[in-house]
């Protein structure tokens, strides 16, 4: 047999995920990314930054050198380079990269490699936890299908803010730091969302009272978008099962997955 060329090694190591070379390349590389990231918020901390700061620097040119070098090893050994270019994971390994490069033009833009967290995604291709991506599937196509019950929602809540906004700003008014009307649908917006900065407080016995009334709304309003995704996601999982039948029983409503039947344990037969 003819002894595998340069490129065909690379890419079983950069883009295998078997046990041997290519799952230990990827575990490596998963530590070297959650190591790069470590290293950034620590930089953050200004007495840390003070004692380590030229270290940390010189550690983050060594994860840009390497993730570099590596970007460009999966560009010379990808089948379809083009395709992993523009792929979700080959966009996230080029943005990984380039924030140090930027930094040197534009200060502070080191911080925007926290992106490379993305880069740990590869965990669900490494161990295999593709069932974890199936049942994010369903959550995603759950909002999918609530997005207009939910719009029609954010729309009548901004309807609110606006309606409770104008009240306060005409009864309260400047003097009690309701300001304009941006200023006082920021009121609005904290009120109802239960965040309650209290930087901005009606002193007015009917302000307290308009006040009290969006509180008590809220509550309600909270309530709406977990019934909505609820509904949604018990649809969702419903429409996800196959209709299969037991030849046995004859019940139907087993998932893909099954393998015997939930009623009267038969083996079921092949998913369509």
């Amino acid at each position: 047999m003819a002894k595998p060329s340069l490129k065909a090694r690379l890419y079983e190591v950069i883009f295998g995920t078997e046990p041997g070379p290519g799952r230990n390349f990827d575990i490596f590389l998963i530590f070297i990314i959650l190591t790069s990231v470590t290293a950034l918020f620590v930089d953050s901390v200004a007495s840390i930054h003070e004692r380590f700061g030229d270290w940390l620097f010189i550690a983050e040119i060594v994860f840009t050198i390497l993730f570099t070098l590596e970007y460009i090893a999966r560009i010379y050994c990808s089948p379809n380079r083009r395709a992993y270019i523009l792929s979700f994971y080959g966009l996230v390994d080029l943005l990984a990269t380039l924030p140090t490069y930027l930094s040197l033009f534009i200060p502070g833009a080191q911080h925007l490699l926290v992106i490379r967290i993305f880069r740990v995604l590869r965990v669900f291709r490494v161990f295999k936890l593709f069932h974890y991506m199936s049942e994010a599937n369903v959550l995603i196509r759950s909002l999918i299908s609530s997005r207009r019950k939910i719009s029609v929602f954010l729309v009548s809540v901004l309807t609110l803010i606006v309606v409770f906004g104008a009240l306060m700003y005409l009864i309260e008014g400047p003097e009690n730091g309701f300001t304009s009307l941006p200023r006082s649908m920021y009121w609005a917006i904290v009120t109802v969302t239960t965040v309650g900065y209290g930087d901005i407080a009606p002193h007015t016995p009917l302000g307290q009272f308009i006040a009290a009334l969006a509180m008590i709304t809220s509550y309600a309003i909270i309530a709406i978008p977990t019934g909505i995704l609820s509904a949604e996601l018990i649809q969702e999982s419903q429409r996800s099962m196959n209709n299969r039948q037991c030849n046995s029983c004859e019940k139907f409503g087993h998932g893909k997955e099954s393998s015997f039947c939930h009623h009267c344990g038969e083996k079921l037969p092949p998913p369509n």
